[in-house]
């Protein structure tokens, strides 16, 4: 996505305020998520070791930060690109009950993205997992946990109303769900991404289900690494997938706008249909791996959902450096600046 101005684009709010408003939106979000979902605070790291199979690998093909440790003979480490995995591992050893779960404020690095008005070198988001049943790894599952955190959304959106009543909410009252297939079908000429902006312009706010397997024209909707959702499974509608992405329409850049990446995480057996799809059955014999085949670690539902992200949504910026410290292109800067777009 090359970088957007909008026409006539004024700020809600000052920096200095901004600042203020961050705060309240990020207390009162991850306040009423743990309360949704019944989840929990925990200390989460930045870095783990490679060669355990820990790390998140998004796409399958974004290489992580990583560095030696001295004093370790040199091993390796690597900042996450996100906690899919590691989360499942501490549902596992903290044992938590079915129906219950944690979050963390997880921050990344990933250098592969291309900077514009949603993407920036520095991830920010809530990673929650909850552990759930066997009989809870179903869309109706999946769907109920979408709304709760849509509720969430909603409440959140409409704190910001009453403390600026100037910005006011644009969140439809309900989320749609609409399975990637049945996108193709609708609009099969357009790409993915034009797919999801004539969906969410339409209604709003969308959950897309089905990210990572094949479509029936043979290809992918989006890119999803092979061990942590699934997207193998059959659900009730009779398509594959149980997972998705949290999709708003963003007025003030006309864009669909990505807030979360979530969905019921692999089985043992789903794992091995997927690392066998995308060619790497070799990733069995990784820590993690291993011990969800040998049936160690608890079924599970999870997700990240953007923090600068929801900040800028809600506080309705142009671009995610109005609510995020990184680095931006000089060029972009002084773009942005010209048009009356203070990035911090």
């Amino acid at each position: 996505m090359a970088l957007i101005i909008p026409k006539k684009y004024k700020q809600k709010l000052l920096p200095e305020t901004t600042e203020v408003a961050i705060k309240l939106i990020k207390d009162h979000f991850q306040t009423r998520l743990a309360r949704e979902l019944n989840l929990r605070r925990v200390t989460a790291p930045l870095f783990v070791l490679a060669g355990t199979g820990i790390n998140d690998d998004l796409n399958g093909v974004e290489p992580p930060v990583s560095f030696n440790i001295s004093c370790m003979g040199g091993r390796r480490a690597e900042v996450v690109h996100s906690l899919a995995k590691w989360k499942r591992m501490k549902l596992g050893a903290y044992d938590i009950a079915p129906g219950y779960g944690l979050y963390t404020d997880m921050n990344a690095i990933r250098t592969s993205e291309d900077l514009d008005n949603l993407h920036s070198l520095y991830v920010d988001q809530w990673d929650w997992e909850q552990a759930i049943t066997e009989d809870d790894r179903t869309l109706d599952y999946l769907k109920q946990t979408v709304r709760k955190i849509y509720h969430a959304l909603k409440e959140t959106e409409w704190m910001i109303y009453e403390k600026f009543p100037h910005i006011t909410p644009r969140l439809p009252e309900s989320i749609t769900f609409i399975h990637s297939e049945e996108l193709l079908q609708m609009y099969p000429s357009l790409s993915p991404k034009e797919r999801e902006a004539r969906a969410a312009r339409q209604y709003g706010a969308i959950f897309i289900i089905g990210i990572g397997g094949d479509l029936s024209n043979g290809e992918k909707h989006d890119g999803r690494a092979p061990d942590y959702d699934d997207w193998v499974t059959e659900n009730s509608d009779g398509y594959k997938g149980l997972n998705g992405d949290i999709i708003l329409w963003d007025r003030i850049l006309q864009v669909p706008f990505e807030l979360s990446s979530m969905g019921i995480r692999v089985s043992a057996e789903s794992l091995m249909r997927q690392l066998e799809i995308c060619h790497c059955t070799e990733r069995a014999s990784l820590p993690f791996h291993k011990s969800l085949l040998d049936g160690e670690l608890p079924n599970s539902i999870g997700g990240g959902i953007g923090q600068s992200r929801l900040c800028m949504f809600l506080l309705q910026k142009a671009h995610i450096g109005e609510v995020q410290a990184s680095i931006w292109p000089e060029e972009q800067i002084s773009t942005c600046a010209r048009h009356g777009i203070q990035l911090m």
